[in-house]
């Protein structure tokens, strides 16, 4: 096991490296001169200067590459051009509220699609199958940011029944320890903000769910009924063991690996989604910090913001990985 997880940490600093490789040439390759981008065409000479001399913009492509390389050896992803302020701090301010977004989101999605697509399985071509998967289909088919103001025009402005953005009322006090507004509201022992800040989080979060969610469903089911036609399972309920003896113990743990694969490439794709689902709830994370960046052409959020979040991806990979091992332990031989 041990050398197992060895072997897919280091297959992880090549894959860094492409990455960085990808996000640095696709800002380098974009039409148009990135000092006028971020300074206007209006801009002097003298300030497309000095923002090139300060981005190291004058130097030779490979050497651009060295230096922002060199930087990131150092964990320094640059600063913003607007504010002077380091990116890794802003990015460390804002992190926790996408995290605390695209974990919830993701456990509605798996709580649900995991229990609609077993039910779905174990009741093959059932009225329920039926609705669950057409279910399945409408959700995964639905733009997140159309739905996000559907809800938010049925259940923020004609209903008044969650709040319409934000993660937290105005006037309501909150002791920030570890910026997960959930966590820091339980250790304070503060029930009135949980209340507050999980009611904020309903609306933002199933929407950020919808897609995740279906696919979960949908992979659940088609995984279940291959397990559910082997050999073995026949032996088991020739045995006399129960349904969900047989369900449960015996064929949901095999037919969860390629759920695991899905959902963790879902949790990627919920940080992702939640650009559209930040800027539309005005959720303070990294998603919607990014827009306002590419807004504002703030070079270096752009790059620093898509590195970070691709970095957390490669990792989130490598823990589905190890996830394997510990589901099937042969995967690790």
């Amino acid at each position: 096991m041990l050398a197992y997880i060895i072997r897919r940490i280091l297959i992880l600093i090549p894959t860094l490296l492409g990455v960085s490789v990808i996000v640095f040439l696709m800002l380098r390759i974009t039409p148009g001169d990135p000092a006028e981008l971020l300074l206007g065409e209006r801009a002097t000479e003298e300030a497309l200067h000095e923002i090139r001399e300060h981005l190291g913009l004058n130097e030779p492509l490979h050497v651009q590459y060295g230096l922002f390389l060199k930087r990131l050896m150092k964990g320094d992803l640059g600063e913003t051009i607007w504010s002077r302020q380091k990116v890794w701090i802003e990015v460390k301010e804002r992190f926790p509220a996408t995290i605390e977004l695209s974990v919830v989101a993701l456990f509605i999605s798996c709580f649900f699609g995991i229990i609609f697509g077993i039910i779905s399985a174990t009741k093959q071509y059932s009225i329920f199958d039926y609705l669950s998967m057409l279910g399945a289909l409408i959700g995964v088919s639905m733009p997140i940011f159309w739905l996000g103001l559907v809800f938010m025009l049925i259940f923020s402005v004609n209903l008044g029944w969650l709040p319409l953005s934000g993660r937290i009322s105005v006037g309501v006090d909150l002791e920030v320890v570890t910026n997960f507004y959930i966590l820091d509201a339980v250790l304070t022992k503060n029930w009135g903000a949980l209340k507050d800040v999980l009611w904020h989080i309903i609306m933002p979060a199933t929407t950020l769910s919808t897609i995740p969610m279906a696919i979960v469903a949908r992979m659940t089911r088609s995984s279940m009924l291959e397990v559910l036609r082997q050999d073995y399972i026949k032996t088991a309920k020739a045995k006399g063991l129960s349904q969900f003896t047989v369900t449960f113990k015996h064929a949901l743990r095999n037919a969860l690996i390629p759920v695991v694969t899905t959902i963790g490439l879902q949790f990627g794709v919920a940080l992702g989604g939640a650009i559209l689902t930040e800027t539309i709830f005005a959720w303070p994370g990294v998603g919607k910090w990014m827009f306002d960046a590419v807004m504002k052409r703030d070079y270096m959020v752009i790059q620093g913001g898509t590195l970070f979040i691709a970095a957390v991806f490669v990792v989130i990979n490598l823990m589905v990985d190890v996830l394997y091992a510990v589901i099937n332990p042969r995967i690790s031989v």
